[in-house]
């Protein structure tokens, strides 16, 4: 009877072990999968590679692959593989179905953009959300995983590839068109091999453009090879991908978690690590850079600029040993430190030591609340229009209809660009729910009187506009509760003068929310968004800079706490 019950019990165990694997089986080659987005409770699509006789018994390299302006993720997973369109195909016959080609020992997955909107805010998570999907589903080798992408995509992988150093073996733009703000992270490219390849008669990305970031990329130390087809225009995927030979490339390199060097810059805590370097102090929206090298076993120089603290996580590294001391030079200053695996340092306004940053009072920046106006529509997110004040139901209407239009980020921009497909949600003041407050950022519309959630929070929030000021708009972020709230009173953000008003930008989201990306934390202007009183960064503390505070002050209507 007991062997019986112990054989029992072994059909149960291998049952509730294997039953994921069970009910989770995919077939090979291209398909297309999704994920859930907690950004607007939508299904994301993705597109996957699985290569023949997939087990999970083995770990396989992962490719991510990034589309370009008015394209998709079932193109992209074409264009990688080397499959462009046959002849007079459009890209909208191209998506119906998936051509035969070669089998690698590759997975491969390639990101849907929610259309022509490039890679940062929205999409930059959507990315990192996909290739965690993936890790769930299949055996993948986090030092053989790689990026690339075309266009928008090849200026995406440069963004995403140099904001998180760490992920990536390789990288792979294809004629790329990098976003806003990657010039700063040329310096994170150390150690990951870069391979870049440009048509010298693109008339979208110029060459140019291309040969000044290879420049930049060589002057700073990065490996970088670069491949520039003569007479080609804006189709080079078609040479760069031709016989899914950038599979051949990518093999021939693995990441080292371990470098002996890192050199990383940023202005943003949420890309506040590379490799064994994890910045724990830094002004947002300043570049912060560190420089640490090994020069013998325990023995660090480290350079900084800007930077007030880090840390350094050496647990498994070949140069360090837990049983002796750790010797580190830090701008000059030299430490010895006892520690096992990890160790913290932070400068004190005068020199640097050992131990993290003094605990401070109050509202800090930090990963999570660190702004500027742009993050708090980069996830979960609601818009929060007013009933407060006994208003008429025209009165209403209006203000509904100034949170509704900030929120349609899916307006039609014509056949090539499409539509944004970010679909967030609109509510009154009396609709926010507890779950509301406790996961989601608040985009809230209009004034401490007109709006119960700007009045329940009023004590908390630095600055208030009068609710019948009329000529101004005000709009800032700050933090409540680890979450966001994007206060906007007055006139609206995206009042512009009339000859460019409705004006937009063509990679990121239509209307009013590009005028978003624009912004730092605060902004005051009187008529329209052209005649600024004053603008800027809340300091380290989310205080006002005394500056810009007197600015404020003398400006009609204008309360500070």
């Amino acid at each position: 009877m007991k062997s019986k019950c112990f054989f029992t019990y072994l059909l149960l165990l291998f049952f509730f072990v294997n039953f994921h694997l069970i009910s989770q089986v995919y077939p090979a080659g291209p398909q297309v999968l999704s994920f859930h987005s907690d950004i607007d409770d939508t299904e994301q699509p993705y597109g996957l590679y699985l290569p023949k006789n997939y087990s999970a018994s083995k770990k396989y390299p992962l490719v991510v692959m990034l589309h370009g302006a008015g394209s998709n993720h079932r193109l992209a997973l074409r264009r990688v593989f080397g499959k462009s369109n046959v002849a007079d195909e459009t890209d909208l016959e191209a998506s119906t179905y998936f051509p035969k080609w070669k089998d690698v020992e590759y997975i491969v997955v390639s990101t849907n953009a929610r259309g022509t909107m490039g890679y940062q805010g929205v999409v930059e998570k959507d990315v990192l959300d996909m290739v965690a999907d993936v890790k769930t589903r299949f055996s993948i080798d986090e030092n053989r995983t790689y990026l690339t992408g075309l266009s928008m995509g090849g200026g995406g992988s440069m963004w995403l590839g140099l904001s998180y150093p760490d992920m990536w073996a390789a990288i792979a733009p294809v004629c790329p068109a990098p976003p806003q703000g990657t010039l700063t992270l040329v310096p994170n490219a150390l150690n990951v091999p870069m391979h870049f390849f440009q048509g010298d008669r693109d008339p979208a990305v110029k060459v140019d453009s291309t040969r000044n970031w290879i420049k930049r990329l060589k002057d700073a130390g990065a490996k970088v090879e670069y491949i520039e087809y003569p007479g080609v225009a804006h189709n080079s995927w078609e040479n760069a991908y031709k016989d899914a030979s950038i599979f051949d490339w990518f093999s021939k390199f693995k990441r080292n978690p371990y470098p002996e060097r890192v050199r990383f810059a940023t202005n943003q805590y949420k890309h506040n690590k590379a490799y064994w370097v994890v910045f724990e102090g830094i002004t947002p929206g300043k570049t912060a850079s560190i420089d640490a090298k090994f020069v013998s076993k325990n023995k660090l120089e480290i350079s900084t600029s800007k930077l007030n603290s880090f840390t350094v996580k050496l647990e498994n590294h070949p140069f360090f040993s837990n049983t002796l001391p750790l010797k580190v030079t830090i701008d000059g200053v030299e430490l010895s430190v006892k520690i096992k695996n990890n160790a913290t340092f932070h400068n004190n306004g005068f020199t640097w030591e050992e131990g993290p940053l003094p605990i401070q009072e109050g509202q800090i920046k930090k990963q999570g609340t660190e702004g500027p106006i742009a993050e708090a529509i980069a996830n979960r997110h609601v818009y929060v229009y007013g009933t407060a004040g006994n208003p008429t139901a025209e009165e209403l209407a209006q203000r509904k209809a100034v949170a509704q239009k900030a929120a349609e980020w899916s307006v039609y921009r014509g056949e090539f660009l499409g539509r944004i497909m970010v679909f967030p949600r609109l509510l009154s003041d009396k609709e926010v729910r507890k779950s509301d407050f406790d996961n989601a950022d608040l985009v809230l519309f209009g004034t401490k009187e007109t709006n119960a959630i700007i009045e329940k929070f009023s004590d908390k929030l630095p600055m208030h506009l009068s609710k019948n000021n009329n000529e101004y708009g005000l709009v800032y972020i700050y933090p409540v509760n680890n979450h966001y709230v994007l206060v906007c009173s007055g006139l609206p953000w995206w009042t512009a003068p009339e000859a460019v008003a409705g004006a937009n930008s063509r990679l990121n989201s239509p209307g009013p929310m590009t005028g978003l990306a624009k912004l730092q934390d605060f902004m005051l202007f009187k008529g329209d968004n052209s005649n600024v009183i004053s603008t800027g960064r809340f300091d380290n503390n989310w205080r006002i800079p005394s500056v810009d505070a007197e600015k404020l002050k003398a400006s009609e209507g204008m309360s500070l706490k």
